[in-house]
């Protein structure tokens, strides 16, 4: 796959250099990297042999793919400082929130672009990331899902306007685990268990069901089968589970996934 460099050295961005170093997709040598702060890529470039360059023109010279790891605000920098310097040959991946495809070819040009919904399980390689190839990049997709799927799984959508779902469902996902397992914690600790006991036991679990729920679909069965596995007639899961549908979950997770789908599409405008 040659010379790779990322714009903008974020964790995603170190995520991203971890995995594909790790897998064998690219030497250190042939990864490229820019960033507004020395320090960092003094950091990244001690830690992974990978080079770091004085600027974004000096990286996309060097490189056949450009991947833009810069947060969304700061997108319209970037690609002024690269304008000059892609060639129609050059694959251009974009990382960041709510970047439409049509705006970084209107600032770079007809050029291969895929745009990429990742999330932060990458960071310990076990991240979902969907991927939007326009026309030009379909014949590169694979050079594409070969980098996202160094850090988890990885795979394509047809339409980009399927990333603010995508989004709303992995990209934020992550959040709603957290937010499960901290309230599972609390519910633990007010029954007497002790901080560090409750939350090793809800850790765990979560672990353990996510791992459970991958294996058991290699086999066709779904979390609803497993869920079903679970709870005994008349036992304490049923019990529990009683009273999360009395509080309409599936009406409310349906509606927050909903509004981060909608919400998406508002920052995308």
């Amino acid at each position: 796959m040659s010379t790779i460099g990322f714009v903008g050295s974020g964790n995603m961005a170190e995520a991203l250099i971890k995995g594909i170093i790790g897998a064998g997709i690219y030497e250190p040598g042939n990864v490229f990297i820019s960033d507004i702060r020395p320090d960092r890529l003094k950091i990244l470039s001690e830690k992974y042999s990978v080079v770091g360059v004085d600027s974004n023109a000096e990286l996309a010279v060097n490189v056949e793919t450009v991947v833009l790891s810069v947060k969304p605000q700061t997108m319209g920098d970037a690609l002024e400082s690269l304008k000059e310097r892609i060639r129609a040959d050059k694959l251009i991946i974009s990382i960041a929130a709510g970047i439409k495809v049509a705006k970084i070819v209107t600032e770079l040009g007809d050029i291969p672009v895929v745009r990429v919904m990742p999330n932060t399980p990458a960071l310990v390689g076990e991240g979902a990331s969907a991927l939007f190839a326009n026309d030009k990049a379909k014949p590169m997709i694979e050079k594409a899902m070969a980098i996202f799927s160094a850090v988890g799984r990885a795979v394509v959508v047809d339409d980009e306007d399927l990333i603010d779902a995508v989004t709303a469902v992995s990209g934020s996902g992550p959040a709603y685990y957290f937010l499960l397992m901290e309230e599972m914690i609390k519910a633990a600790v007010e029954l007497g268990l002790p901080e560090a006991v409750a939350k090793d036991l809800v850790l765990q679990t979560a672990k353990g069901a996510g791992l459970l729920a991958v294996e058991a679909d290699k086999n066709g069965e779904s979390p609803a089968v497993l869920r079903q596995k679970v709870t005994s007639p008349g036992g304490t899961t049923e019990a529990a589970l009683k009273v999360f549908a009395e509080g309409r979950i599936s009406e409310l997770v349906s509606a927050a996934i909903t509004r981060a789908r909608d919400r998406g599409r508002e920052l995308s405008k």
